[in-house]
């Protein structure tokens, strides 16, 4: 039977009511007739997506190895709120653990996942913890929100012992305040309660397993077991293709600081952004780009931009209407309707739609706000991603402003810098941008540079550098690797500039890197034999991206456990301690001196393949910068002694003064 604690849905919003038995009514207070709908007589049956299925086979893989802590990466659009749905009836009972906790930080969210459990489970209770409406604890399934059940005492009705599994959406907020609380009530907060307990699983579910607030989530989710990013989903047709413009708006916020959440400060950023001069160049170059467009959502600062961006739209003819928090929800509701039925083209609003919003009509995206969150701005750019009957294609119109430090636009997305000005590119052609900026880069890595950097540091006396007298050197120190090994299980060789490479025996690789103030996790695939390209390997793919290098390469380790078999890969297998293959012994000797040859037994096959790693990934490159940097760094060296010598000896001008 049915049971609905406390809630009936009205126009797609709850209200308070009585529990209900084998139908739910549609209760409103409106003209509108009410209307009932009948328990369905099974689960919903649904057909999920291939990667949605491969999501949850990884969760109870990685469940049926004992962890218990994970973590889901999906790009907004991907159907997460499914996944995790459907995640409640994979994962078996234990004892009498049979309960299912789900838990959001937004009213929309909590509404959308109850609505999911009450089609997809017609035959279990569900309870809503929300405001003034409180769950028993006893309910099969519970929708709860998490400012609700923290508050007071509500907590101590759920008892941990009777719980399997504990969802978090929007996943990322996890680390907050609330969320720990709650973590410790189920014995989830540390790696060690868990282990020795029988405390639930937890799985969180994210677009943007990441942070700029500095806490670490590595604190909290112990593996990111599954991702897929919005370039993998459009690439599948799964989502919206995207197209970027980025516009010079001319806005001054060299002096907005940061608040408390690391984003700009809000009432500074306002005054800075919220001018005629900027909302006429926002609505000029919408109307230039995208006028032809019949659904564009704004992004703006707060209301005051808001009511002044959307009075710019109107006096130039345009009709737009806004929503705010502060939009009474019967009047947010007439405007998201008429605009998801196309009645006006554009709708503006300041922090409500970020997360769990559902307009798949969306096809533009004007991001009239700056911002240093490059979670709140995937967020932003995700709202016009979803697929929707004649939609091509979603353009992302980006203001950027003048440069702040730490500031994210659209291009730093793909590792561009933010002033990166582009017109109508999509994802590839920015990924082809990148490269062509990373090669530009490599070209002007000269010995200038190194001769800057070596002036530099002898002015301050600490000039230092790792002598390797030949290539050969520098392929066998494994100093650089002794860091990330002591941290992963699998067999990373450095390959310098804080670069790592895991390869296997297919030849496909992954990366960590520093890009910036980040971490990137990049996969390279080997390209089957045959294939006409001009390149043996695919494009470079981004795969994840984290704030510190342990994070990172926890996240690398993640996808390389899926996609490479764990032999070729560990770094304890007995192969890796055998002799060297004549293969492997004959690559390194073409660059090794006649008098100076390895053999078979004098190298072990694990330390070969470490070294030819090196020398595919640019050793020799890297140690002739290293050459020429030593070059130089002697040279200054040696003005600097010729420059003290001369200047420790005086000499008089004038008669030379006999001794005696």
């Amino acid at each position: 039977m049915l049971r609905l604690y406390g809630y009936a849905l009205r126009n797609s919003s709850w209200v308070g009511s009585t529990p209900i038995g084998k139908s739910f009514r549609y209760a409103s207070t409106s003209p509108i007739p009410s209307i009932t709908l009948q328990q369905p007589a099974s689960p919903l049956q649904i057909t999920l997506r291939n990667y949605q299925e491969e999501c949850i086979q990884s969760v109870l893989s990685y469940l049926g190895k004992g962890h218990k802590r994970l973590g889901v990466s999906l790009a907004t659009g991907s159907g997460k709120t499914v996944i995790f749905v459907q995640l409640i009836s994979r994962i078996p009972s234990n004892d009498n653990a049979t309960q299912t906790l789900i838990l959001a930080h937004r009213r929309e969210l909590v509404e959308q996942a109850a609505r999911h459990c009450t089609l997809a489970y017609p035959n279990k209770s569900i309870d809503v913890e929300m405001g003034s409406n409180h769950a028993s604890g006893a309910a099969d399934i519970t929708v709860a929100s998490i400012q609700s059940i923290t508050s007071g005492d509500r907590i101590l009705k759920f008892d941990p012992s009777r719980y399997k599994l504990v969802l978090v959406d929007e996943a990322h907020h996890i680390v907050s305040a609330q969320y720990l609380e709650l973590l410790e009530h189920f014995g989830l907060r540390h790696t060690t309660d868990w282990e020795s307990s029988s405390a639930p699983a937890l799985v969180g579910v994210s677009a943007t397993f990441s942070r700029f607030d500095g806490r670490k989530l590595g604190s909290v989710i112990d593996h990111i077991v599954y991702h897929r990013d919005y370039v993998d989903m459009i690439e599948q047709n799964w989502l919206s293709n995207v197209i970027f413009t980025t516009v010079e708006s001319k806005a001054d916020i060299s002096r907005v600081g940061s608040g408390a959440n690391g984003d700009f400060q809000t009432g500074a950023l306002s005054r800075a952004v919220n001018t005629d001069e900027t909302n006429e160049i926002t609505v000029r170059s919408w109307r230039a780009r995208a006028g032809e467009r019949k659904s564009t959502l704004v992004f703006c600062v707060d209301l005051n931009h808001v009511s002044s961006l959307t009075a710019t739209f109107l006096k130039h003819g345009i009709e737009a209407r806004y929503v705010s928090g502060d939009t009474p929800k019967k009047v947010r509701s007439e405007r998201i309707d008429a605009f998801k039925n196309g009645e006006y083209p554009i709708l503006i609003n300041c922090g409500v739609f970020t997360e769990g919003t559902d307009i798949p009509n969306i096809d533009c995206v004007l991001l009239a706000r700056p911002t240093k969150s490059r979670n709140l701005l995937v967020q932003m750019i995700g709202r016009g991603m979803r697929l929707h009957p004649g939609k091509e294609n979603c353009h992302i119109i980006d203001m950027v402003a003048s440069l702040n430090t730490g500031i994210i636009s659209t291009p730093t997305l793909f590792g561009l810098d933010p002033a990166e000005i582009v017109e109508e590119a999509d994802p590839k052609r920015m990924m082809e941008l990148r490269e062509e900026k990373e090669q530009e880069k490599r070209r002007e890595e000269v010995v200038s540079e190194a001769e800057k950097t070596t002036i530099s540091g002898a002015m301050r006396g600490t000039v230092t550098f790792t002598d390797y007298d030949s290539i050969h050197d520098l392929i066998e120190d494994t100093s650089e690797e002794r860091y990330i090994r002591g941290i992963s299980p699998f067999a990373w060789v450095g390959v310098g500039h804080g670069k790592y490479i895991l390869t296997t025996n297919s030849g496909s690789y992954l990366t960590v890197e520093p890009v910036d103030s980040r971490f990137v996790i990049k996969f390279t695939q080997k390209l089957p034999a045959g294939m006409k390209s001009k390149s043996p390997f695919a494009r470079p793919r981004t795969v994840a991206e984290a704030e510190d290098f342990e994070h990172a390469v926890r996240a690398a380790d993640t996808y390389a456990a899926e996609v490479f078999e764990y032999i070729f890969i560990s770094k304890k297998q007995s192969w890796r301690q055998k002799p060297a293959s004549q293969a492997q012994v004959d690559f390194l000797n073409k660059m090794r001196p006649k008098d100076d040859q390895l053999t078979t037994e004098s190298v072990t096959k694990g330390k070969a393949g470490d070294m030819i790693t090196k020398l595919k990934h640019g050793a020799k490159g890297r140690f002739e910068r290293m050459s020429a940097q030593k070059r130089v760094e002697q040279r200054i060296k040696g003005k600097m002694e010729w420059s003290q010598l001369h200047t420790q000896v005086r000499v008089k001008v004038g008669p030379v003064v006999e001794d005696g």
